[in-house]
């Protein structure tokens, strides 16, 4: 929910350290502005959390039912320590939105599950532009965070 109380980790402060890490951003082209301002503010948090320019790979897909499989392809070369899906879905008037919505965020969530290795889903899913526009700063940041604290909580874990 935009502006919901996510609940901060007590040591999310001091815990979020990207050095080091390798991370892919799997980009859709559809709906376009609102996904290069996703990748430029994911990106961005990302540097800010101190991962280096040249470990931030991307790659470019037509829309947010092509992700899944670029996420598949690069979790099973195992050269990233976890993959960002960036995506915009609006509703439109058919059953579209809902198909597209479900699917892309189910193979994602399967990516991450199957390959063991944190797939953030930064792919939005608004009633209108409008929505998607208000959002795509705060979840572009907020997909770098999670990315980055996925994978030093899983370092921790063991």
């Amino acid at each position: 929910m935009f502006g919901a109380n996510k609940g901060a980790s007590p040591e999310q402060d001091t815990a979020l350290d990207g050095k080091g890490l390798r991370i892919a951003l799997v980009q859709a082209r559809f709906n376009a502005p609102v996904t290069h301002a996703l990748m430029a503010h994911c990106s961005q948090e990302l540097l800010a959390l101190g991962v280096n320019e040249r470990d931030i790979d991307h790659y470019s897909v037509p829309g947010a039912l092509e992700i899944p499989v670029v996420l598949q392809a690069l979790a099973e070369k195992a050269k990233h320590d976890a993959l960002i899906a960036l995506g915009c879905i609006i509703r439109g008037e058919t059953y579209h939105f809902e198909l597209v919505a479900n699917e892309s965020g189910a193979g994602v969530s399967r990516v991450a599950l199957d390959y063991h290795v944190p797939v953030v889903n930064a792919i939005l899913t608004t009633e209108d532009l409008a929505q998607a526009e208000a959002r795509q700063e705060e979840k572009g940041r907020e997909a770098a965070r999670v990315a980055v604290e996925m994978i030093n909580l899983l370092d921790r874990i063991g």
